[in-house]
């Protein structure tokens, strides 16, 4: 099993991202950290640790200092950042401080499990040791470049996904296929098939809800929020 530590200070996006990490075959969370205090001092006390799940803005250092303080120390245990920071540079220096992935937030299940399982295929590809030559190492690292989310089927357009995508996120609760064509414009057909779309591929979660008669009302909500 490739034991995981999550750390975000948000201890409710900690424990999604938790129970995200339990349901990848082969991954088995060792535990949680909501600061970086905690998350260096977990590093130290876990006998065992693979892979850290690691936020950036944490309350007392950012995740990017946490990482070279574990260098700091000898602590060399893989690093996957997930975080909303988006900018360049923050990208940059985590490549530079030795991330091997880079994970922007808002995502669903279906974009840690693409980056968890490109994880376990460079592992698998590591443990064979040995010489390699070029092919291998090209293979080595092209074991990360898994896509963070599944691309569009053909038909879809990038823009309206991305519309929907946008109105699930703002909204403070479910929304039916209805109201997410008035909010966006497209129409209720459009939306409905952007909403099948995203609910299939794990990036929305699909409610009932029961009136008084009829069928009921299928509503959406984004997968997780930042």
């Amino acid at each position: 099993m490739i034991e995981v530590l999550v750390v975000d200070d948000d201890t409710r996006v900690a424990r999604v991202n938790a129970a995200y990490v339990g349901k990848v075959p082969g991954f088995r969370v060792a535990g949680e950290a909501h600061s970086a205090g905690e998350a260096l001092a977990a590093v130290e006390r876990l006998a065992r640790l693979d892979l850290i799940l690691l936020d950036h803005y944490l309350p007392d250092r950012t995740g990017l200092e946490v990482v070279r303080e574990m260098r700091r120390r000898g602590l060399q245990t893989d690093v996957i950042m997930v975080t909303a920071a988006r900018d360049v540079s923050t990208v940059q220096a985590a490549m530079r401080q030795g991330a091997l992935q880079y994970l922007v937030k808002p995502f669903a299940f279906a974009g840690l499990r693409a980056k968890l399982e490109a994880y376990a295929e460079l592992r698998r590809t590591l443990d064979g040791g040995g010489e390699a030559e070029q092919a291998e190492v090209d293979r080595i690292f092209g074991a990360l470049s898994a896509p963070s989310e599944p691309g569009l089927p053909k038909g879809h357009s990038p823009t309206t996904a991305e519309l929907v995508r946008q109105c699930l996120l703002k909204a403070d609760g479910p929304l039916s296929a209805q109201e997410i064509a008035e909010r966006t414009g497209v129409s209720r057909q459009t939306a409905q098939r952007y909403l099948k779309l995203l609910e299939r591929t794990g990036r929305a979660v699909l409610t009932l809800k029961y009136g008084d008669a009829g069928r009921p009302e299928h509503r959406y909500a984004w997968a997780t929020r930042p």
